[in-house]
């Protein structure tokens, strides 16, 4: 096949282009520019996309001997995944960049211009498996658990996912970084990106007041309803945020308090013990089911809300693009804009996503 394979600089897309060569693929490797000032050095792993970056990748794809481009989707990312950031937190939402950057850049813009060229196929350096059952592909998660991406990928259609490849998807980190030495890879040893890509210095608090400037309102105590302090702004929190609250009394149990809920309107920020973050049930809307069909009738899966962790078995039940999930077990800090995903387990050839919705309220 003819196979574009997204580079980002690190060594997981390296890696994965590499894969797609050996298997006899026609590959063209592609840095995606997403800023439109990038920096010129990343600092450990706080950052990406940088100039820097874009050097590894063109090293990596000369190794391979493959041809090399730089496509500019900086407008895109701007406004696919930027401003809907800064909107979703403005809005009292908790919102994940990553899962918007898979939907909206990788596997919309990225996808729809391969396809335009002639590719068949987009490679990526994504820890997830593709499996085909019944003749169509399946999202499922990673063999290595600890890196599996599934979380952020679960917004694909099927469609998407049939022009797809995750070289990974059966490998565990630590063979990916030895294999990368083994093929003289530069970043065989590059720290991988945890923080948001487009906040290299990790501060979201003072990216968003940069923004959207300053929008004081009151901390409240949920239970009884006293005035413990201000705020400049409820984009400044997310449900279950313990730490930078100002507020140096103790709930009633003697225990620090948490962010309960964010009432962007009345710039209310509610705040309680650690106890009252339990939810049980949860509402989601904007349903998508990569695995080709919605629920029929009340199912029993496991549920994830958060990219690593916030994982508990549930039962959940479809109407229209409206995902009602009633968990078998609590989950605390789950908040409104999270993506939460659904799995159905499997021992055997790793969990199946069922689809991924976006969580609309908690209770």
């Amino acid at each position: 096949m003819r196979v574009l394979a997204a580079m980002s600089g690190g060594v997981d897309s390296a890696v994965a282009a590499a894969r797609a060569v050996d298997a006899g693929h026609d590959v063209v490797g592609v840095h995606l520019a997403l800023s439109a000032k990038p920096g010129t050095l990343r600092t450990g792993s706080r950052g990406c996309c940088t100039i820097e970056d874009s050097h590894d990748a063109r090293r990596a794809a000369d190794i391979m001997g493959i041809p090399f481009y730089i496509w500019d989707f900086a407008e895109r990312f701007t406004e696919e995944v930027v401003e809907t950031f800064v909107g979703e937190y403005a809005a009292g939402r908790t919102p994940n960049p990553c899962v918007t950057c898979n939907e909206k850049i990788k596997f919309e813009a990225l996808l729809e211009k391969a396809m335009a060229l002639g590719f068949d196929a987009v490679a990526t350096g994504h820890y997830a498996r593709l499996a085909v059952v019944d003749g169509e592909p399946k999202l499922r998660r990673s063999a290595d658990e600890g890196k599996d991406q599934s979380y952020v990928l679960a917004s694909l259609t099927p469609e998407q996912l049939s022009h797809a490849m995750f070289p990974l998807g059966d490998s565990w980190k630590s063979e990916v970084r030895a294999e990368a030495e083994q093929r003289g890879l530069s970043v065989a040893n590059k720290p991988d990106s945890h923080d948001i890509c487009f906040i290299p210095d990790g501060d979201t608090k003072k990216f968003l007041e940069n923004r959207l400037g300053q929008r004081p309102g009151e901390l409240v105590d949920a239970e009884t309803g006293a005035v413990l302090g201000q705020h400049t702004g409820v984009h400044g929190f997310t449900v279950g945020q313990r730490k930078g609250l100002g507020i140096e009394a103790p709930a009633s149990d003697g225990r620090p308090r948490y962010v309960l809920s964010l009432e962007p309107v009345s710039g209310t920020v509610k705040v309680g013990s650690s106890a009252e973050l339990g939810i049980d049930a949860i509402e989601a809307d904007r349903a998508i089911w990569p695995s080709g069909q919605a629920l029929d009738g009340p199912t029993e899966c496991v549920v994830q809300v958060r990219a690593h962790g916030g994982i508990a078995e549930a039962v959940a039940e479809t109407e229209g693009e409206r995902v009602s999930i009633q968990l078998r077990e609590p989950l605390r800090g789950v908040a409104p804009g999270q993506v939460v995903v659904l799995y159905r387990p499997d021992s055997e050839s790793g969990d199946l996503v069922l689809g991924s919705a976006k969580i609309s309220s908690t209770r």
